[in-house]
């Protein structure tokens, strides 16, 4: 019965290279996404799945669900469409979107008789502000036993890492004066921000090799013979672990106080995005995505990557089983959020690898659903962490 999945896929498979183009054709930011969302949901409720939307209050989120009616476990697919400014989806989420929809339609045809349910989760924002953050805290996966999503790039690569990463903004404030007349009168906010940013350059000495920070100033002064009474510094903060990582927050928090006593500046600390948890792969169902994609895409797949980046599905690993694989686009060394990756998603490649992807997740689903000791497997592997 597996095989029927591969019918399935021809018959939709023209849909989906046109719902990719149509995201590629028009991009949409973050949270912003209404059209993408109505694309994607349309397809589904004419596949005959319950759409609900602006789920965990977020206006362009939405849950899709088919239900058989039978026993069996609930296999999540998640899908992004928000774009990049300026570039267009050059992280290639016109193709996450429609292989997850892919996906859960095709693995619907035959939920009816081997059981089980299927769900297509909306995600917006994984750019900026994920919207994955607030369905793992708010229950959104607690029906669900596991969730998938499936990523282009380069090449094609098993499930591995991500690191975890908190958003964080210093704001100080101090005093304006007139910098030559009466600078004795001022507190420059300024110096605060660069002694912030002095006193994490000391601490990288100190610091485990898979931490990474780095900030912009944002505001910093608009003259130069007036003592600057704000400055704010925007940063990333990532480690591989969360326990390491808020360690390495603590010290930074530490520093930027300092800086304001340095300088006499008052600071308010705050998260302008929210945070990612740290991508924790689960093996046994990573296993058989692999050989699934290996039976059905020609391309080699490389072990994981080592991952310096973060990405919201980490917090759905730290909640239900997970995977983020991703799948090849044949270049080698193609270099995502650009134009040029971006155009790359609606080749022949990019085609071939929506109906691989897609295929491949659904038939990963099927397997969880007909073998009861695998899902066991993947379930004991996540239980212990």
């Amino acid at each position: 019965m597996k095989s029927q999945l591969t019918i399935e896929i021809e018959k939709i498979q023209k849909n989906l290279w046109d719902m990719s183009q149509y995201l590629y054709e028009n991009p949409e930011l973050g949270d912003q996404e209404y059209q993408s969302m109505k694309l994607l949901t349309k397809f589904l409720a004419d596949h005959n799945f319950n759409i609900e939307t602006g789920i965990v209050n977020r206006d362009t989120a939405f849950k899709a669900a088919y239900k058989s009616g039978k026993p069996g476990p609930t296999i999540a697919y998640l899908a992004e469409y928000d774009a990049l400014p300026g570039v267009g989806h050059g992280c290639g989420h016109n193709m996450i979107g429609t292989i997850g929809v892919g996906a859960g339609v095709i693995l619907s045809k035959l939920v009816d008789e081997i059981g089980g349910n299927v769900v297509v989760l909306g995600t917006p924002a994984e750019e900026t502000n994920g919207a994955k953050v607030p369905m793992s805290e708010e229950g959104t996966f607690d029906d669900v036993d596991v969730a998938m999503i499936l990523h282009p790039g380069d090449q094609s690569y098993e499930s591995g890492e991500a690191l975890a990463m908190d958003a964080i903004q210093f704001a100080y404030a101090g005093k304006s004066s007139h910098a030559a007349a009466s600078p004795e009168e001022g507190i420059n906010a300024l110096d605060s921000v660069i002694q912030l940013f002095n006193g994490i350059n000391a601490l990288r000495e100190h610091l485990p090799s898979d931490v990474r920070i780095h900030g912009v100033i944002s505001e910093g002064g608009q003259a130069a013979n007036v003592v600057p009474d704000k400055a704010v510094a925007n940063f990333y903060i990532r480690a591989k672990e969360r326990t390491c990582l808020d360690e390495v927050v603590g010290k930074v928090k530490n520093i930027a106080n300092g800086a304001a006593l340095m300088t006499g500046a008052t600071l308010e600390i705050s998260n302008y995005e929210l945070s990612y948890d740290n991508m924790i792969t689960n093996k046994a169902l990573s296993n058989v995505f692999t050989q699934n994609l290996h039976e059905t895409s020609e391309q080699p797949i490389h072990p994981a990557k080592q991952g310096y980046g973060s990405i919201d599905m980490g917090n759905v690993s730290h909640v239900v089983p997970a995977i983020h694989p991703y799948i090849g686009l044949h270049e080698k060394g193609l270099i995502a959020h650009t134009k040029e990756f971006a155009d790359k998603t609606i080749t022949k490649e990019g085609r071939q690898a929506v109906a691989d992807g897609a295929l491949s997740l659904a038939q990963t689903g099927y397997d969880l659903i007909v073998d009861k000791a695998l899902l066991t497997k993947v379930q004991n592997e996540f239980k212990k962490g």
